[in-house]
Parts: structure tokens; sequence; C-alpha cells
């Protein structure tokens, strides 16, 4: 892949567990082509299935070589722009993914260290994000489903490139969705691509994470 200009790498979901639509996606492909703080920005839509999605991601840093990768993913029940601190190395699914396969209590990498921490300055991003009127949050879990299998996978394939830094982002049901969930939390979908945008532009900008209190007590 050819391009004048260093790259950002967003990546979405194809929609799982019986929706129409996958959020993640939909608002990672509304930033492709954009121009944020001179990088170019490329959107990636990874298949929700175990083994698959890291296969489909791998490829696509070897093609974009990014600065910058960001995984998006849907996290239906969440209210805020969930910044994840750690990936652990475990798969155990609740349901099957879109392949029909449901992994319990697995290594994402056989043999993998128990865990990574986003290389994000999370800290910043969220400061970033309240600053600018959007609801956001560090989370301390991306679950063990097919997202954090994706967040595993990427820092394991970015330890030895400490240049590229990365991390996930998961999202709120869209409006529409919640509809069919009992009235769940969501977000609009404007909100969570300016929401991506300002993580991107912060993360570019940044180098030093702030230090701002945004753990938890259970």
């Amino acid at each position: 892949m050819t391009s004048d200009l260093p790259r950002v790498l967003l990546t979405g979901f194809d929609p799982f567990g019986g929706e129409t639509l996958n959020p993640s996606w939909e608002a990672v492909r509304r930033l492709d082509g954009e121009i944020v703080r001179g990088h170019r920005v490329f959107a990636l839509q990874l298949p929700t299935c175990f083994g698959r999605s890291l296969r489909t991601l791998r490829a696509a840093l070897t093609r974009t070589t990014p600065d910058l990768v960001i995984c998006v993913g849907q996290a239906g029940g969440r209210s805020r722009l969930s910044l994840e601190r750690v990936a652990i190395n475990v798969d155990d699914a609740r349901i099957a993914d879109n392949a029909g396969r449901q992994p319990v209590d697995r290594p994402v990498v056989r043999g993998g260290p128990a865990a990574y921490f986003s290389t994000l300055p999370i800290k910043a991003l969220l400061r970033a994000l309240q600053s600018a009127g959007l609801p956001a949050e560090i989370s301390q879990t991306a679950g063990t489903f097919v997202c954090n299998h994706v967040f595993y996978g990427l820092m394991h394939a970015l330890r030895e490139a400490p240049h590229v830094r990365g991390g996930f982002v998961h999202i709120p049901f869209l409006p529409e969705q919640a509809v069919a969930h009992a009235g769940a939390p969501s977000l609009a979908l404007d909100a969570v691509v300016a929401g991506l945008r300002v993580i991107v532009d912060t993360a570019l900008r940044t180098r030093r994470d702030a230090r701002v209190a945004a753990g938890t007590t259970h």
C-alpha cells in the first residue's frame, strides 16, 4: 500500500449476536481517508471470529505499516466510550462467534504472557474526551470474547515494534440498537465518530500520559 503520509489503522467489527449492524464499524468507516495531524486514517473491518480476526489484523499491519493502531468494538450495556487498559490471554466465550466457535478457557496465544497493557495514553485520552463533552471512562476489562482476543493479539503483534502504539476502545450501542435491548444505554453515531477523532488526534500528539485518577474500588 502506497501513501505519502504516515498511517493510522482503525478497526471495527462486523455485526454479531443477531445484530444487523455493529457501531464499531459504522463509526470507524466514517473516518477512513481522513488526515489527522499529518497521518492518513485507514479503516478495516474485522470478522467477529476467533482466529480469523487476528489473521486479518496481522495482514493489515503488514500492508499499512501504521504508527498508531486503535481497535474498536461494541459493548452493549455500557454508556460511555471505554478506553481499555489491559488485554488478558484468555478466550472464554459466553456465545458463539460468527463462525460458530465458542472457546472456553483457552489462551489467545499459547505460551504468551498473562496480559498486555495498552500503549495508548489512556488518561490523556480520557481527559480530552471529557473536555470535549463526550462520555468516557477507563475500563479495566475488555471481556473475554473476540474484542479481548483482538486486543491481546494486537499487543502481542506489536511487542517487537515499540515505535507503534496500540490499544482498544469499546463503544455503546447506537440508539436504534438500544430500542431492541430494553432501552439499554446508547450513544449517537456522530458522537462516537467525534470521540474517535479526538482519540486519534490526542494519541498522535501525546507522548507522556496524564496522571489523573481513573481507578476503581472494586
